[in-house]
């Protein structure tokens, strides 16, 4: 007897199938708990479906899609205002601000797509294209036109996948590298980690330390959060803001409910002078791997406290007390993130222009629209 291979979308966990975890238990990005923070707290501009695929009745694979309207946000923020930068708005606006991404735009990493051994990755993608073209067709029913497609952050290996002719109009880019810290196998305490770097690095250890001694650090609690909301909103903004580029900005409640859902799972840390919050970050534990998050500081603390230097050492010495063996440090702040210890790792991804004629341009675009970067790659161990 012939099987059949479908997809389903959903737009609610209470929809989701009851053996939904079992495929996301390897990626706490594809959980129920961590959808429903999606569902609850995801950003304004963003509408999340949930894609489960079946071989006749059998749920063999799960995506997230998300579907960005860049148009409701200042994309390329508050810093850059020259006239490239009113350019790329331009064009950005009015060509590519409708962006459907299978995958998490809200992290660095493989966090798209979970298949069965029994699926087939070929199968698994090519069931995924046509779960992209139904989710582009109830857009368009709610009179939504996407601009582009995208299938994003897949490792080299991943990527190979990819050589389908269902693909063949998509476009295979890689941006910013993911910063990826390694924990040694050596390194039980922070002590090995600070004894593994080298002078420069040790004396700059010492030095962001020593500026930060006036510091209360302090693990919050779910009701803590829900009272310091608007102070914590305020710190994100502040940084938020000040990216060279961004398709979306949490909503006030966000953090509350990833408390909430994800519980021990997500740490915040909030760092206090006196009684007035003036910095937090966030980790999320995922397997034997720790997610960085957003974080916030006040600008005129974090330059006179090394704040931000400060919280990366806090990320990585939490990490190594706890038996973690990688931190993923994410594709911002690149250099400093280097100077502690993490390794650009390539990440690829595959794009399509809804019109025909800009996706023959698509490579030449889409170079000009990504910010340009540029760094220097540091290595802080002996």
């Amino acid at each position: 007897m012939e099987t059949t291979l479908s997809f389903r979308l959903f737009t609610s966990t209470s929809e989701l199938p009851n053996d939904w975890d079992s495929l996301a238990s390897a990626n706490i990005f594809l959980s129920k708990a961590y959808l429903k923070i999606l569902e609850t707290a995801a950003p304004e501009n963003m509408t999340c479906h949930f894609i489960g695929l079946f071989k006749d009745e059998k749920l063999l694979g799960i995506a997230l899609s998300q579907f960005l309207d860049l148009s409701q946000v200042n994309s390329y923020g508050e810093r850059d205002n020259c006239a490239k930068t009113s350019i790329r708005k331009f064009i950005f606006k009015n060509f590519s601000s409708k962006v459907l991404i299978i995958g998490n735009n809200m992290f660095t990493g493989q966090n798209a797509l979970a298949f069965d051994t029994d699926l087939p990755y070929a199968d698994g993608l090519k069931l995924l294209k046509k779960a992209s073209v139904e989710i582009e067709k109830k857009l368009r029913e709610k009179g939504i036109s996407t601009h582009i497609t995208v299938f994003k952050d897949f490792e080299k290996e991943d990527a190979k996948h990819f050589k389908l002719s269902e693909f063949d109009e998509f476009y295979q880019f890689s941006t910013q590298p993911n910063m990826v810290f390694t924990i040694r196998e050596n390194w039980k305490d922070a002590a090995d980690y600070i004894n593994a770097l080298n002078k420069k690095y040790r004396d700059q250890y010492k030095r962001a330390r020593k500026k930060s001694e006036s510091l209360i650090k302090k693990k919050l609690s779910l009701e803590e959060i829900q009272k310091q909301e608007r102070a914590i909103y305020d710190l994100y903004y502040c940084v938020a803001k000040n990216a060279p580029f961004n398709t979306f900005y949490l909503p006030e409640h966000h953090f509350s409910n990833f408390k909430l859902h994800l519980k021990d799972n997500f740490l915040f840390y909030g760092y206090f002078e006196g009684e007035k919050m003036i910095g937090f970050n966030t980790l999320i534990k995922n397997g034997d791997a720790v997610d960085t998050y957003f974080l916030g500081y006040d600008e005129n603390h974090q330059k006179e406290k090394m704040l931000y230097l400060n919280m990366l050492y806090d990320m990585v010495c939490h990490s190594i007390n706890k038996g973690f063996k990688q931190i993923i440090f994410a594709r911002t702040a690149l250099e400093i993130k280097s100077s502690v210890g993490a390794i650009p790792e390539k990440m690829y991804g595959f794009i399509k222009h809804h019109n025909s004629f800009i996706n023959l341009f698509i490579s030449r675009i889409f170079g000009y629209l990504e910010p340009e970067l540029a760094w220097k790659e540091r290595n802080p161990f002996k």
